[in-house]
């Protein structure tokens, strides 16, 4: 269904999971290109883009956004076809943009005064609110970094390991987001998107600034959870030989001892058996054995 505001002589049309009937709308009545019509009807996400024709342009931009688990991120698409006297926003339950909505209708509601002059200004808004909330998200992806710095060195391995997967999953889907989407922006800012108004220079350097800075997070997050990740492959080895170098010394101890007792156990003749003191002897021999090895094994410092 298509909502509608109308904000001074703007209008914004907002399409929330679009059907069939609201894309024929489109089509239709804005005369919009067959091509950005069948990309507003595929249900799988299409590469961020903008079109640039003589009386609109045509967006297609991803942001991140956690799953009803709040584990792990995925990636929400929204479009919008930009003209000179409307914005039009489609997207499959993509909460940001349409809070924004909402928010814009009951003020509307209320009979207040809206700031928003052109089209230009609305898809500024929209875009700020969107990276305001990418950049909420990217710090939560942070904090999560910042947890495995500190917990880092306990014993609970299965479970660092599944967190430093998750993270990672997450970092690189960031990366995957954010990438293609940043020569975009620069359009922008170096006046290869004219647009519709005067003096958006500034604007639209705001949000490539905002871009720009949760792709440097994004990279450092990034390079933070591999040297974490080495860190605790590292660490696990070290412990892994730790209790290996343990389980040999053991058996290092054992070994004489195994033998000796296995002597003495044949039904044969052997020297002392007969003693009534040969239990005795033996077990001093024994006790002697184990601490000579452990005396030699002090001085050449393997424990």
């Amino acid at each position: 269904m298509i909502e509608t505001i109308k904000i001074g002589t703007i209008k914004w049309h907002h399409i929330l999971d679009p059907k069939e009937e609201d894309l024929q709308y489109l089509e239709n009545n804005f005369y919009f290109h067959p091509l950005d019509i069948e990309d507003c009807r595929s249900k799988t996400n299409q590469r961020p883009k903008i079109d640039i024709y003589d009386d609109y342009y045509f967006i297609i931009l991803h942001f991140p956004k956690f799953d009803q688990l709040n584990r792990f991120l995925t990636t929400k698409e929204v479009k919008f076809f930009w003209g000179e006297d409307y914005v039009i926003t489609l997207g499959a339950t993509h909460w940001v943009v349409t809070d924004l909505f909402r928010e814009a209708q009951e003020q509307a509601a209320r009979k207040e005064e809206f700031e928003i002059g052109t089209s230009d200004s609305l898809l500024y808004h929209i875009l700020e609110r969107l990276m305001n909330k990418t950049h909420t998200l990217i710090r939560q992806v942070g904090n999560d970094v910042e947890f495995l710095n500190q917990d880092l060195f306990n014993r609970h391995a299965e479970k660092t390991i599944e967190r430093i997967s998750v993270t990672r999953k997450n970092i690189i889907l960031m990366n995957t987001i954010f990438k293609p989407q940043l020569p975009l922006f620069h359009k922008f800012e170096s006046g290869a998107i004219e647009g519709y108004a005067e003096n958006m220079e500034d604007y639209w350097g705001n949000i490539l600034d905002y871009i720009q800075k949760v792709w440097d997070m994004t990279e450092d997050y990034g390079e933070i959870i591999e040297g974490l990740s080495k860190t605790f492959d590292s660490l696990q080895a070290n412990r892994t030989n730790q209790i290996i170098k343990i389980l040999t010394l053991i058996s290092s101890f054992i070994l004489p001892l195994s033998l000796i007792t296995g002597i003495y156990g044949m039904n044969v003749l052997l020297p002392i058996q007969s003693d009534p003191y040969a239990f005795y002897t033996v077990l001093v021999m024994m006790v002697l054995i184990v601490g000579g090895m452990f005396a030699y094994f002090k001085v050449k410092k393997w424990m």
